[in-house]
């Protein structure tokens, strides 16, 4: 399974959330999945990639021209596609992926798990779609994603679609449960 991986270009305030994401890239590598993240060496993205890669996982990028010079394309992962934009990066990583994860992160990460939510909700693609709520991050983003569906902003069905866990390996099991039960 390819599992995209959303996460920034920054550690965080403390190191807990380059170690969550360290932790992740060595989860996905032991279970013999394949990394498909943003690209970045730096940040939570570059502890992800070189766990992966330390384990023996294989590490698929994928970064806009603008970023590869400014987040530092990581020259040392299994594949790097460098395309023209963040739609155009955002569009390669769906086609790429089986299931997405979305650690601990800022504005972009938000962007991109978003986007895949839409996307799901929409129909464009049937992939599941997991937070890695480690320290409880995304609880208050869970209980926002309540409320919207309390209010009738947000259909269950997207809402019960979203997967959270505190671990990488039952979330990842969950995915892949998912995943299975999709494919005829």
């Amino acid at each position: 399974m390819r599992i995209c991986v959303f996460c920034g270009a920054r550690h965080g305030r403390d190191d807990v959330y380059a170690s969550v994401a360290a932790k992740a890239g060595r989860a996905i590598a032991e279970r013999g999945d394949d990394v498909v993240y943003g690209g970045g060496r730096v940040g939570m993205m570059g502890a992800l990639a070189d766990a992966a890669l330390a384990y023996g996982g294989t590490v698929i990028g994928v970064i806009p021209q603008a970023l590869a010079g400014e987040e530092v394309a990581h020259q040392g992962i299994t594949e790097l596609h460098v395309v023209a934009s963040m739609h155009a990066r955002k569009a390669l990583l769906t086609e790429l992926s089986d299931a997405f994860v979305a650690l601990p992160g800022g504005i972009g990460t938000m962007d991109e798990l978003f986007e895949a939510l839409t996307w799901r909700q929409l129909g464009i693609h049937d992939k599941p779609v997991g937070l890695l709520n480690a320290d409880g991050y995304y609880d208050p983003l869970l209980s926002m994603l309540d409320r919207m569906t309390e209010q009738q902003l947000l259909p269950a069905p997207t809402r019960s679609g979203i997967v959270a866990e505190h671990d990488i390996s039952t979330l990842l099991d969950k995915l892949l449960e998912e995943c299975a039960r999709r494919r005829p």
